[in-house]
């Protein structure tokens, strides 16, 4: 199992390249951050920095979107960093919540998502692609090389995932949840005549390290991580919309939480202490992320790599970061790394 590390964009960029070499040099293999250019930083100039300051890592968004910058500059722009510094980045891409909707837009269609996730990788990759209209080809682009990995929670969009996408990028560490948009993925895979253990499966999500298992250590992690129930919920409210609140199409494993929802600022969007997740049930915090002792992290991961996961991101928005960074170093990664 590889291990990745997701930061936000925050100012000074410094610390995200500090804390990215910090990850690296604990056998982390990738920095992923977020893509949301009102909200924070832009992250392809501080991905240059961060692939100066390391020497494998392999760097992307989680996630950016069709919407915010037109393909070709998408293309362009990953491309570049790999002729820089040699094939060290990976896509991940999505239909866009934060970013388009800040901006005041909706998020892309599947279909407008399908399209790009093509067009950005054969132009990336050197190949000529349509875009508007136009042939397009980057002519200098040699040898180059661009992995995407689509996020996904409907049934549509996994499909999507395994009809077109490199990898799978799926924000909850539930393993029930897990083994079924695995089984998603790959069954569409399998029908577009692809090999299904081709699509690298990368589970993202917040893990907290704790001393014990003291009600008071518990209690202090759920309230770190709880912002991420909140996060998602804004992708599953979108699906209970479209396919209503029970359905075959989408397990209610998924869909129960969000009936007390009210509202989302993204003021507060992915931060600790976020005040509009306040819904969320510890129970949800506890299956949709990792916390605990390290053994507790270890067994849990151990859950995901038996259902097929090739990595898991760690979410480090929380008062522990370098602590995670450490102690996933010193103990989960040589117990699961790959």
């Amino acid at each position: 199992m590889d291990f990745g590390l997701v930061l936000q964009t925050d100012p000074p960029a410094s610390a995200v390249v500090d804390l990215m070499r910090r990850a690296e040099s604990k056998g982390f293999r990738y920095g992923w951050t977020f893509d949301s250019t009102v909200l924070w930083q832009e992250p392809f100039v501080i991905y240059s920095q961060i692939l100066e300051h390391t020497s494998e890592l392999t760097v992307g968004p989680m996630v950016t979107n069709p919407g915010t910058r037109t393909w070709e500059v998408t293309a362009s722009t990953f491309a570049t960093l790999n002729d820089m510094f040699g094939n060290r980045t990976v896509c991940g891409i999505g239909r866009g919540d934060s970013a388009m909707r800040v901006a005041g837009r909706k998020p892309n269609t599947l279909a407008t998502l399908g399209d790009s996730i093509r067009v950005i990788r054969d132009l990336a990759e050197g190949r000529e692609a349509e875009v508007d209209g136009q042939r397009l080809r980057i002519p200098w682009v040699r040898d180059g090389r661009l992995p995407v990995w689509m996020g996904a929670y409907g049934p549509k969009a996994l499909a999507l995932a395994g009809q077109q996408a490199d990898g799978f990028i799926l924000q909850l560490a539930d393993p029930y949840l897990t083994e079924w948009m695995v089984k998603a993925v790959r069954d569409a895979a399998a029908a577009a005549g692809r090999d299904p253990s081709s699509v690298t499966i990368c589970v993202a999500a917040p893990a907290y390290l704790t001393d014990d298992t003291s009600p008071a250590a518990l209690a202090h992690a759920r309230e770190q991580c709880r912002w991420f129930g909140g996060m998602v919920g804004n992708h599953v409210a979108d699906l209970v919309a479209k396919y209503g609140e029970h359905s075959d199409a989408v397990p209610e494993a998924l869909t129960a939480y969000v009936k007390e929802r009210d509202g989302y600022d993204y003021a507060h969007h992915g931060r600790a202490g976020n005040p509009d997740t306040a819904f969320v049930p510890d129970e949800i915090v506890d299956r949709f992320c990792v916390i605990g002792t390290e053994e507790q992290h270890i067994d849990k991961l151990r859950e995901l790599k038996a259902l097929g996961v090739d990595q898991f991101a760690v979410y480090a928005m929380h008062d522990s970061r370098e602590k995670v960074i450490d102690g996933y170093g010193a103990g989960v990664v040589p117990a699961l790394g790959s």
